[in-house]
């Protein structure tokens, strides 16, 4: 009885220690309980803000040079819808009656549309001669904001392809600066801004990207007109009808050029990654003059006269079948006769280009001004001279 009265005893008392300790970790439990609570808020809170650290870091990620170039220039580029008369024939089966007594070509206004950009805050506007016409009757420049102000032409190059416009509005306009084109290097960003197809009146302009594909490009894209262009910069940015005359940006936001025409290849009217942009520095050069006369003119006189060669040359004057500029006169006083050109001479090269014809001469011409020095390769009975004619300003006759 006595061993089993000790086992009894002693089993008591190991259930009360197991009631107590159970005890205390309830107690224990109960009284940590809010502390638990706030290790599992810590994490949550911690969690939280490294995702909103997150959404900064993609946020700011997402801006980059192009999205800020954008952001520049985009308040300072507009849509221009240009209105125009023109001269329909009447249809063969139109009435007869009106076919007798209005035999006259019947006039019809038509109504066109382009891009252009304002390079100062008074509100002028640069864009392409192709969108704005030769006689347009009205002009009017829509802003990224929706406001709308009528427009007068100062100026206008039918060979350089440039038009100068004037907004008619007292307020002061957000507009671009131009960067030098010289120093454009291929491969680099080139961001096209414009309003193709017409599609977007109000609001943003429409953005491409690219890089500039090449420099120094020549072209006279229509054999039928006279436009040729030079020193094109080349760029695989989309550039589609309607970005005529917007800007082709670097990733500083400044203009390299001003976005003109597209080669299909025959391929269709869309892009195929051949687009051509009239570099800054010309255009600079030629708005100068618009801005001043309104038109575009040498302040030189070479002091001869020259003709395209053409095959009914070639053949009435026994020529040498070569692209060029045959020199018809020279005058004794002028700078060509000083630099030693004869009548007969062919002119080969003006500066570093081949000259093809007299539209192309005068447009190579157009980057030099009085006091410049122009190198020039000659053609003289089968063989070839260079000589640097030293140009002279024009002297204008007296009255």
């Amino acid at each position: 009885m006595t061993g089993m009265n000790s086992i009894l005893k002693q089993s008591k008392a190991q259930w009360a220690f197991g009631l107590l300790l159970t005890g205390s970790m309830v107690l224990g439990y109960g009284c940590q309980s809010p502390n638990t609570g706030s290790g599992d808020e810590q994490p949550s809170r911690r969690t939280s803000e490294t995702v909103t650290q997150q959404n900064e870091d993609i946020t700011a990620s997402r801006s980059n040079a192009i999205t800020r170039a954008v952001s520049k220039a985009s308040p300072a580029v507009v849509n221009i819808t240009v209105t125009s008369v023109v001269q329909r024939r009447r249809s063969i089966v139109e009435d007869e009656f009106f076919r007798f007594f209005n035999r006259f070509n019947v006039p019809q206004e038509v109504t066109s549309i382009g891009s252009g950009f304002i390079i100062s805050e008074t509100g002028r506007v640069v864009t392409n001669q192709h969108v704005v016409g030769d006689s347009p009757t009205s002009v009017t420049v829509t802003l990224p904001s929706g406001e709308a102000f009528e427009a007068s032409v100062l100026g206008s190059d039918q060979l350089t392809d440039l038009a100068l416009l004037q907004m008619e509005g007292d307020t002061t306009f957000p507009y671009v600066s131009f960067s030098e084109s010289d120093d454009v290097e291929v491969g680099e960003w080139a961001i096209a801004l414009g309003n193709p197809f017409g599609l977007f009146e109000l609001g943003d302009p429409t953005v491409t990207v690219g890089v500039v594909s090449a420099k120094n490009r020549d072209f006279r894209p229509d054999p039928s007109n006279p436009r040729v262009y030079i020193d094109m910069i080349q760029t695989d940015a989309a550039i589609n009808r309607g970005n005529s005359g917007g800007p082709l940006l670097n990733s500083l936001g400044e203009v390299i050029g001003i976005n003109t025409f597209i080669f299909t290849g025959g391929t269709g009217s869309g892009s195929v990654g051949l687009g051509f942009a009239i570099p800054s520095s010309r255009v600079q050069l030629i708005l100068e003059q618009l801005a001043n006369t309104g038109r575009v003119e040498y302040d030189f006189d070479l002091g001869m006269r020259t003709r395209s060669m053409t095959e009914a040359l070639v053949v009435r004057y026994n020529l040498p079948y070569i692209q060029g500029l045959l020199v018809t006169e020279i005058n004794r006083s002028g700078p060509a006769f000083d630099a030693g050109l004869m009548p007969g001479d062919i002119i080969l090269q003006i500066g570093e280009n081949r000259v093809v014809n007299n539209l192309h001469g005068s447009a190579l011409l157009r980057q030099f001004s009085a006091g410049d020095s122009v190198d020039m390769m000659l053609l003289r009975g089968g063989e070839r001279y260079e000589t640097t004619v030293a140009l002279r300003p024009r002297v204008e006759p007296t009255p």
